[in-house]
């Protein structure tokens, strides 16, 4: 028995060393790994574009609905398609085609008026048509003082690392579109404001951290053109406690009570038209 696995051992065909088989790919098999590379790409690519966006947040204007850290997805459907809806904003094409105009209380993303290169994210309050003002602290649509109910105080830390104590607000919109806000005063540099008539095919945005956030007080309103989409819920959210190569520490950085949140308003039947607080 020895003798015949001997014999068959050296009777089996050698190959030359220099006769070697590919260790990662045989003829053809790359330029068809490239061409799948290059297909999962475009698809991705069509996905984002058509479909879903991933953005973070890097500041805190939108406090306390959205942190710094947190990844959402935006809806490009929402509101149709403009240009902007598009990487880079060149798609070769004017206004919006399928368009459904947002709803106050939308959180959205758009395209900086001043300059469409740079994408901003804040909360529609108004609509083609409307006055928007704000008197001594107080959000003013259409002359008729918004709702707002008093949570109680908090501490957060803004963008510059100040720890700063703010109120926290529950705000209801004309229409009946509910969520929080942060006002640190009634009394800061953006607390008084001319009266605004929102144009046309315009909207009016805010930031939810009333006292801190760059929003059309200051930069104007926003066409309905600039709008890429509406933000719709969060897939992750970390508090930047661990960065990318410390995997030790991604467990106790992760906001697990953040993950897939909804980022749309409550609505309900509006029951205020004014209040004290």
């Amino acid at each position: 028995m020895s003798e015949k696995l001997e014999n068959t051992v050296e009777d089996a065909p050698k190959k030359p060393d220099g006769d070697k088989e590919p260790v990662l790919l045989k003829k053809g098999e790359l330029s068809e790994f490239f061409k799948t590379a290059l297909i999962a790409v475009l698809i991705a690519l069509f996905i984002r574009s058509v479909f879903f966006e991933p953005f973070n947040i890097p500041s805190s204007s939108m406090k306390p609905t959205l942190l710094i850290g947190d990844y959402l997805f935006v809806n490009k459907p929402a509101y149709g398609y403009s240009k902007y809806s598009f990487p880079f904003g060149i798609a070769p094409m004017e206004g919006r085609v399928w368009e459904k105009p947002p709803q106050r209380g939308d959180v959205v993303v758009f395209a900086l008026p001043s300059n469409t290169g740079i994408d901003y994210i804040k909360r529609v309050i108004g609509l083609p048509g409307d006055t928007v003002q704000v008197r001594r602290g107080r959000l003013f649509i259409n002359g008729q003082l918004v709702h707002r109910e008093l949570v109680g105080t908090t501490e957060i830390k803004e963008d510059g690392g100040n720890v700063q104590i703010v109120n926290e607000y529950i705000e209801t919109l004309p229409g009946g579109a509910v969520h929080r806000i942060y006002e640190e005063s009634d009394l800061e540099h953006l607390d008084n404001t001319e009266e605004f008539i929102v144009p046309d095919d315009h909207y009016f945005m805010m930031g939810d951290n009333r006292d801190n956030s760059a929003d059309s007080r200051v930069m104007g309103f926003v066409p309905f053109e600039n709008i890429i989409g509406r933000a719709d819920f969060l897939f992750f959210s970390t508090n930047g406690y661990a960065r990318l190569f410390e995997m030790w520490k991604w467990p106790w950085s992760i906001r697990y009570d953040r993950l897939f949140m909804d980022i749309d308003p409550v609505r309900q039947k509006e029951e205020h038209n004014n209040s004290d607080n």
